[in-house]
């Protein structure tokens, strides 16, 4: 079989939790299914970037910036077709719910989540509109719909009206797996100026939906003398001068650190100097975030909201995501019951452990079986 992979979406640095999805999953699939052919299209912005897209596969570049969205969904809905058909591909495997609406080839898409639709403000204007006509486009017209979580399944029938059997659940794996040495822990703080206090970790896109301004509120509320340090990477958006903002009317500016994207070797420095880690998200595809920190050991306390509950599963402390003192409470749980951290550290490495990239790949490939059959 010869695979296409859509990755007209992509903007290495810029694409969050569908980039990990893409980065870790394509090599899967090569290791796993020698026998088959894969091309990925790509767009300028993944082109010109290294990762197993252009290193693994072969690569084509379709002429289109993924940053700019009317030229993505042309991209997507105009170009792709045509040339995956000169490619000669058997099926696309849109990797990130959307996808080409039609094409002489087998059509499986990914949906990651429905954010667009459960939390509306996360994608504002033309976006959300976008998101709203393409997202149940892509599931119609597609052979299989792969779910990645079992939240997201029961999202894409209830909304979107899919027939159950033509929704295969394939969870992710772990998110990032480990890729650098960790910067040191004298370094790590000398970069953070953090002294000797705890460190409480949150790895996350600057969006609302991740629902920072109330782990603010709670940080604030957590009196100063026995305060930790938060620290906030994830790529920068215009929400994160709100936040900064919020941290200054809260009076909390001096205990907060929000980071950008960081090097590999400063992450996994952040991960092992962490004395907890935090996610306090509204809603979630999947949430590999949580899985990430609990794989290099460090005790976790999450939203109970979306897919969270079900990722974590007894191996975390999970709290209602609109109550800050329940998010303050479970920081503290953590910070100062050593019992309980220890606990939740070996029950985190246990359950990441359930989630593998090869388990992944052996389930998409089991999807795309089932659409090249369906559309026979």
């Amino acid at each position: 079989m010869h695979v296409g992979l859509n990755l007209i979406f992509l903007t290495p640095g810029m694409s969050g939790g569908m980039e990990i999805y893409a980065r870790e999953l394509i090599p899967e699939l090569v290791a796993a299914a020698p026998q088959h052919r894969f091309t990925a299209f790509l767009s300028r912005e993944a082109a010109a970037s290294p990762g197993p897209w252009n290193e693994a596969v072969e690569a084509i570049t379709v002429p289109v910036r993924a940053g700019n969205r009317i030229e993505w969904v042309r991209g997507e809905q105009q170009l792709l077709p045509p040339i995956a058909r000169r490619a000669g591909v058997d099926l696309v495997h849109s990797l990130a719910s959307t996808g080409p609406a039609w094409g002489r080839f087998a059509r499986v898409v990914t949906i990651h989540d429905l954010i667009y639709r459960v939390v509306p403000a996360a994608h504002p204007g033309l976006r959300a509109l976008g998101m709203r006509l393409l997202v149940p486009l892509a599931a119609r017209r597609s052979h299989r719909v792969i779910a990645i979580s079992e939240s997201t399944r029961d999202d894409v029938r209830r909304h979107l009206h899919i027939a159950p059997d033509r929704v295969d659940l394939v969870p992710q794996g772990i998110g990032t797996t480990r890729r650098a040495a960790p910067m040191s822990e004298p370094g790590i703080r000398a970069m953070l100026a953090a002294g000797d206090r705890r460190i409480v970790l949150s790895v996350s896109a600057k969006l609302p939906h991740k629902n920072l301004v109330r782990l603010l509120g709670a940080l604030a509320s957590i009196p100063g003398d026995r305060r930790p340090l938060l620290v906030l990477p994830g790529y920068p958006t215009p929400h994160e001068a709100q936040l900064r903002s919020h941290a200054e009317r809260l009076g909390v500016q001096a205990d907060v650190r929000l980071l950008g994207w960081v090097a590999d070797e400063e992450l996994e420095g952040l991960y092992a100097a962490a004395a907890c880690f935090v996610f306090p998200s509204l809603y979630e595809g999947f949430g590999l975030p949580v899985l990430e920190a609990m794989a290099r050991g460090v005790p976790v306390a999450c939203s109970s909201r979306g897919s969270l509950g079900e990722v974590a599963g007894d191996a975390a402390l999970v709290f209602d995501p609109e109550s800050e003192t329940g998010i303050a409470s479970a920081i503290e749980r953590l910070l100062h019951d050593d019992a309980l951290a220890e606990r939740l550290r070996a029950a985190g490495r246990e359950r990441a452990g359930r989630f593998t990239w090869a388990a992944t790949a052996a389930g998409t490939l089991r999807a795309y079986e089932r659409a090249t059959r369906q559309r026979a």
